[in-house]
């Protein structure tokens, strides 16, 4: 069985890594619908959310540039999902996350209403996982 490939029944958590903020998503491969979880600060946290709500896959947002390039923020990156492969054995998949923060953004609310902006953007990142597998 194909490691990528998305099983029924799994519950996933999706990631827009910041260096400052993390934002998180929850879906579940059943109905193929991401929601916010919310934002944390370090892998410690994510770790922690992993073991709590029983996550048994990740995807993860890579920044990349609208040319294709890598973003200045990819060192960063690529050594926090190092350290979090070392964490964990969960299947991680990285998807391009262009464009996420700023579509995040334009979704309508309000402050009060509103998810925060690094939760619905990991949420963005975790519906194209789901929209991409049912193709």
């Amino acid at each position: 069985m194909n490691k990528f490939m998305i099983q029924d029944n799994e519950k996933i958590l999706g990631i827009d890594w910041g260096a400052a903020r993390i934002g998180l998503a929850l879906g579940d491969s059943e109905i193929g619908l991401a929601t916010p979880f919310g934002v944390v600060s370090d892998l410690k946290a994510v770790i922690a959310i992993l073991k709590k709500e029983k996550i048994e896959r990740i995807v993860i947002g890579k920044p990349i540039k609208m040319s294709g390039s890598e973003d200045q923020m990819t060192s960063g990156f690529l050594k926090f999902v190092e350290k979090l492969k070392k964490q964990t054995s969960l299947p991680l998949q990285m998807i391009d996350e262009r464009l996420s923060s700023k579509a995040a953004d334009a979704l309508s609310g309000d402050k009060k209403t509103k998810a925060p902006r690094d939760a619905v953007a990991a949420m963005l990142i975790l519906q194209t996982y789901f929209d991409t597998q049912r193709k």
